[in-house]
């Protein structure tokens, strides 16, 4: 009896590690400069630069806000955020944007981009940023 207890609690912890990380990877989808840039295009996504604001003030994409994933007040900022909006975030080459969108989906956030290389994969493409 001791066995099927323990392979029961086994069972349903292994069900519940899956469970929370199969809806945090679909909340959170990386993707490419040009299918980030799809995404941005759509009304009302908000585009969420974590980057340091010197980073930020040297070149970010517009209409993008700054929120420092390094800063002590990041999560209750991004908090502030709709949590089921679209948030399209990026970094200088992605790092910290799979730290941010982590966290973010701990904190409830369900549809997030995640540029992957960052905003150095974004001008290399040739994309525009704001100075």
């Amino acid at each position: 009896m001791k066995k099927v207890t323990t392979l029961t609690v086994a069972a349903i912890s292994a069900i519940a590690m899956l469970t929370g990380c199969s809806s945090t990877n679909e909340a959170i989808k990386k993707v490419d400069p040009v299918k980030f840039s799809e995404v941005i295009a759509q009304p009302g996504v908000i585009i969420l630069d974590v980057r340091t604001p010197e980073e930020f003030n040297a070149g970010h994409i517009a209409n993008a806000i700054n929120i420092n994933i390094a800063g002590p007040d990041f999560a209750s900022e991004v908090s502030k955020l709709e949590k089921d909006a679209t948030v399209a975030v990026y970094c200088r080459s992605a790092n910290r944007s799979a730290v941010a969108t982590k966290e973010m989906a701990d904190l409830g956030f369900t549809d997030m981009y995640d540029l992957q290389g960052g905003i150095i994969d974004w001008e290399t493409a040739g994309r525009p940023v704001v100075k």
